[in-house]
């Protein structure tokens, strides 16, 4: 069979793919759904809700702990400027030694109860992130065997990568920390208004002002920054895809000198990922900077409004420094908070691609009731029909496009134990046939039927158990010969391993490696000739005893004796 890559499939859309990145010109659209996005992630979080509320409970108490210190600090600088003042009236007593040592003793006592709370906190809240991501990268590992061919038609490798690597961490990296600093952030915020007001109404209302203030500042560099952070999570996917596809294929792209265009292709692509990320860095940037500037003059002020109420006695020294860390501290959390979004931004992105892959359409379900196979002479099986292998293809019709048929009203009879050659020119359609017998494709049009019934109304699984398929693109994985051969049938005998490497005429070569069937092949089977990995994937579908052999090119790199 002369192989052949789909139409619209394949290297076809990979030069597409590959096409489009290196026209990238404009920002990629931003996406739309963000509240979807969270709405699933909450989801996910749900389950740990429990835990979540402790979190919570665990960081509001923590923060008041804290919250108290610089309060109680105060009423220690009272006691000091009391006793100076009253020793410099002439007073027998000074500073009340004994009292500023209680005092000290709490604040210690306080400030170490609250890191013992924040470190509890961060052990449930890191557990909680990883069994998340744990969770999302096995969704995603089972959704990738779940979608159809044809969504990986138009979707490139590195992509599909980088939701899997890149946005679970940038999860998994917001849920560890952005949870915890908002509620610390939020607690700290309310917790210092109350001891603010607490010590004086009316500084407490004049450092309200920075509030608004501050979110209005905030708000205007999120809208702007939320598309750049959106480009670049999308061209850190691009960029991946290119990498896996030029790495994949280095060897071709060295064998047409081609290394300068690929470098080409990845600075011109890299350039927009780093406009993008510059662009969302720089306006998060200027968060910290602009929130000083906001929190300096509000600091001015309210040193002023201190010292004015002091000299008239309306407030104490020591109440004075405790409103003054309070307002430093004020500051403090929404500079967290406006870091935070920053984080959540990515997590937006990163979570909505996620979830978008998660929510795309599977491939269709089994029919009800749909048939399950029986082996020949498994007895175990009762449920299942038994096949002999006839296979009809009944006027099909298939076009991996609506618009563009590959296959026009295809027929065609090949009995169980008759060998049947498929030749063409390329293009013609041999290999999609092939695909559509398995099921990686259903046709448009007619049927294909295993024994006078259509293969729709067996179960995926058992149909293409029935098949042993050898393509001219070898698979191999990292492990040792033995393993690969076995990939198919897993509880093989040694025996049974022997034979089919016979047969398929690999045991010579397999034999005089120092290792034998324990050799080990590295990434890409690189260690082996083209040759060689071939006999391994004819050896592996032997192995595999299918009623339905299909050779795709399947020995275009052996030798010709061997090919006999």
């Amino acid at each position: 069979m002369n192989r052949r890559i789909p139409e619209g499939t394949g290297s076809g859309r990979r030069g597409e793919r590959m096409g489009g990145m290196r026209g990238m010109r404009g920002p990629v659209e931003k996406p739309q759904d963000f509240k979807g996005a969270v709405k699933n992630l909450l989801k996910y979080l749900g389950v740990y809700k429990i835990a979540i509320i402790i979190v919570m409970i665990l960081a509001v108490f923590s923060t008041v702990f804290a919250i108290l210190g610089p309060k109680i600090l105060g009423d220690a600088t009272t006691v000091i400027y009391s006793g100076i003042m009253a020793k410099m009236a002439g007073a027998s007593e000074g500073i009340d030694f004994k009292a500023v040592g209680r005092i000290l003793i709490l604040l210690a006592a306080l400030y170490i109860f609250s890191a013992l709370l924040q470190l509890a906190q961060g052990f449930i809240m890191a557990g909680i992130s990883n069994k998340i991501s744990y969770e999302l990268r096995r969704d995603i590992a089972g959704k990738i065997h779940r979608l159809p061919f044809s969504y990986y038609d138009g979707v490139s490798k590195g992509d599909v990568l980088s939701r899997i690597t890149n946005d679970v961490d940038v999860i998994n990296q917001s849920l560890n920390q952005g949870i915890t600093q908002i509620i610390t952030s939020a607690a700290t915020i309310l917790g210092i208004l109350v001891m603010m007001f607490s010590i004086s109404w009316q500084m407490a209302f004049t450092a309200l002002i920075i509030l608004p203030i501050s979110m209005l500042v905030l708000g205007l560099i999120i809208k702007r920054s939320q598309k750049h952070f959106v480009n670049q999570q999308e061209y850190l996917g691009r960029v991946n895809g290119l990498v896996e596809e030029n790495y994949g294929s280095h060897d071709v792209v060295k064998a047409f000198n081609a290394q300068e265009r690929s470098l080409d292709q990845f600075s011109e692509s890299n350039d927009f990922l780093y406009e993008s990320a510059w662009k969302a860095n720089f306006l998060s940037g200027l968060m910290m900077p602009i929130m000083n500037v906001v929190g300096n003059i509000g600091f001015v002020i309210i040193c002023i409004m201190g010292g004015y109420f002091a000299v008239t006695g309306r407030i104490t020294v020591g109440n004075i420094q405790s409103f003054v860390q309070y307002m430093r501290q004020f500051t403090h959390p929404i500079a967290r908070l406006s870091q935070i979004s920053n984080v959540l931004q990515q997590t937006a992105a990163s979570a909505e691609r996620v979830f978008n892959f998660l929510e795309e359409d599977e491939k269709p379900t089994e029919a009800e009731g749909a048939l399950g196979i029986r082996k020949e002479g498994d007895m175990g099986n009762k449920t299942g029909v038994e096949v002999t292998g006839e296979v009809k293809f009944e006027n099909i019709s298939f076009g991996y496009e609506p618009d563009k048929p590959v296959i026009r009203d295809f027929n065609a009879h090949i009995k169980p134990g008759q060998k049947v050659a498929i030749v063409g020119p390329t293009g013609a359609g041999k290999t999609t046939i092939v695909k559509l017998l398995m099921r990686f494709y259903d046709v448009d049009e007619g049927r294909i039927t295993l024994d006078g019934r259509d293969i729709r109304d067996f179960k995926r699984d058992d149909l293409r158990n029935l098949f042993g398929m050898v393509l001219q693109e070898t698979w191999l994985f990292s492990g040792t010969i033995s393993d690969n051969i076995r990939y198919g049938m897993m509880d093989a005998t040694e025996d049974e391993l022997m034979a089919a490497m016979k047969l398929a005429q690999a045991d010579h070569f397999i034999s005089t490696l120092p290792q034998g069937g324990n050799a080990l092949l590295n990434e890409e089977a690189s260690n082996l000739s083209l040759g060689q990995k071939q006999l391994l994937t004819i050896a592996r579908a032997v192995l595999h005893d299918p009623k339905i052999l299909i050779f795709d090119e399947a020995t275009s790199s052996v030798d010709t004796r061997t090919e006999l």
